[in-house]
């Protein structure tokens, strides 16, 4: 989607400027040569970037949330960890 608006913003640029010549041919093949550059850059819409960002937003949040969690869990099996010293010892 953006990259057809930006192949068209540039394409009507290039008819205004050509629009009076006898360049129509020129117009297409630089439609056609922004077209195939285009094509071959590994481009992402605004909406894709935006959900992108937004699945990555929440991915960091649970992270945050579950090394919360871990932390706690770890200090409550440490709580509850017999200690070495009153460990009976096997005789």
């Amino acid at each position: 989607m953006l990259r057809q608006k930006i192949l068209e913003d540039i394409s009507a640029k290039i008819g205004e400027t050509l629009a009076s010549s006898p360049a129509k041919d020129v117009e297409k093949n630089m439609k056609a040569m922004l077209g195939a550059a285009f094509s071959r850059l590994d481009l992402v819409t605004r909406e894709e970037f935006d959900v992108q960002q937004e699945v990555l937003k929440r991915t960091r949040e649970k992270l945050t949330q579950l090394e919360v969690r871990l932390a706690e869990l770890e200090k409550a099996a440490k709580a509850t960890a017999p200690t070495v010293e009153n460990t009976p010892t096997a005789e």
